[in-house]
C-alpha cells in the first residue's frame, strides 16, 4: 500500500543541485511537491554542473515549487536558518532526504586529516544535524520519511581495508538509520537508507573512477529517483529501519527492465560498493 503521490509534500534535500539529489528532487516536482534545495553551490563549478539556481530551475519546469538555499551542511546554524526559512516559505516539512556527501577513495597513508574531517563533517554529522533540525517539523507531518543515500551495514573487512576513512563516514550514515528509526517509530516517523545495486553515473564517479567509460558502466540517477518515490510514498508506520537497493525496491514494484536507466545497454554493469 502507498500513499497516492507527493502532491503538496514539502521535501528539504541535501545536495540537490545535481546527481542523484536533484533525480529525486525531478520525480518529486512531477507531483507538483514542494522542494527546499540545501546545497552549496551558488556559483557554476569548473568540474561540477549545476547550482542551487539551476536546480530550482529545472523542478519549477517539471511542474515542482522550490526554494533554493545556499547552505553549508557542516554549519549547523546554516541548517537552523535553512530549515527555518523552508518552514517558513512551504508551512512544514514532510520528507527529509540526507544525500550530500564526501567521497575519497583513499587508503589510510594517503587520507590527509583534513579530507578525513570533511567526510565524517558532511556524511555523518550532515546528516545527524539535518535530522535533528526537521526532525520537530517531521512530527507534524502526515506520513513524515527521512531517507538517506546510505548504504547497508555490511560488517565485511572487504569494504574498510581500501579506503576506512570513507567507509566509517558512510556507515555513519546508515548507523542514524538504524537508531533513529528504532528511536522514533512510535512518533511515525520512517527512517530509511537506499543505496544503488550499480554504479551511478554522477559527476564524482566520472571525476574519482575513471571518466567517461566507468561512466558508460553506469545507471542513471533516475533509478535512485525512481526507488526513493516508492520508499517515500509508503506509509511511514509500516515502513522504516530498512536498507534499500534500489533494484530491489523496484522489482518490488512490478518494474522488470531495468535497460532504460543503463547509460549503456551494451556496457556491463559496474557493481557499487558495499554489496
Amino acid at each position: 500500500m502507498t500513499t497516492a503521490n507527493l502532491t503538496g509534500k514539502t521535501l528539504f534535500i541535501t545536495g540537490a543541485s545535481r546527481g542523484i539529489g536533484l533525480a529525486i528532487a525531478l520525480r518529486a516536482a512531477r507531483d507538483g511537491a514542494r522542494i527546499a534545495i540545501a546545497a552549496k553551490t551558488a556559483e557554476p563549478h569548473p568540474k561540477l554542473p549545476g547550482t542551487v539556481y539551476t536546480a530550482a530551475a529545472e523542478i519549477e519546469a517539471a511542474g515542482g515549487k522550490a526554494l533554493p538555499l545556499v547552505v553549508d551542511i557542516q554549519d549547523e546554524n546554516q541548517v537552523a536558518a535553512a530549515v527555518a526559512q523552508t518552514v517558513e516559505t512551504f508551512g512544514g516539512i514532510d520528507i527529509l532526504v540526507n544525500n550530500a556527501s564526501a567521497i575519497s577513495l583513499t587508503p589510510t597513508l594517503q587520507t590527509p586529516m583534513k579530507r578525513y574531517d570533511l567526510m565524517h563533517r558532511i556524511n555523518t554529522r550532515g546528516t545527524f544535524v539535518c535530522s535533528q533540525a526537521c526532525l520537530p517539523h517531521l512530527f507534524k507531518a502526515d506520513n513524515p520519511h527521512i531517507l538517506n543515500i546510505s548504504p547497508p551495514l555490511n560488517m565485511e573487512a572487504r569494504w574498510f581495508a581500501p579506503h576506512v576513512a570513507y567507509t566509517m563516514a558512510k556507515y555513519g550514515m546508515s548507523m542514524c538509520v538504524l537508531g533513529m528509526a528504532e528511536e522514533f517509530r512510535e512518533q511515525g516517523v520512517a527512517v530509511n537508507a537506499l543505496w544503488p545495486r550499480t554504479a551511478i553515473a554522477t559527476a564524482a564517479v566520472r571525476n574519482l573512477l575513471g571518466g567517461d567509460e566507468t561512466i558508460r558502466r553506469c545507471r542513471k540517477p533516475e533509478i535512485m529517483a525512481d526507488a526513493a518515490y516508492a520508499i517515500l510514498t509508503q506509509p511511514s508506520r509500516a515502513c522504516t529501519g530498512n536498507f534499500f537497493i534500489d533494484e530491489d525496491v523496484l522489482r518490488s514494484a512490478g518494474v522488470t527492465d531495468f535497460t532504460p536507466y543503463a547509460v549503456d545497454a551494451s556496457a556491463e554493469l559496474l557493481p557499487d560498493f558495499f554489496i
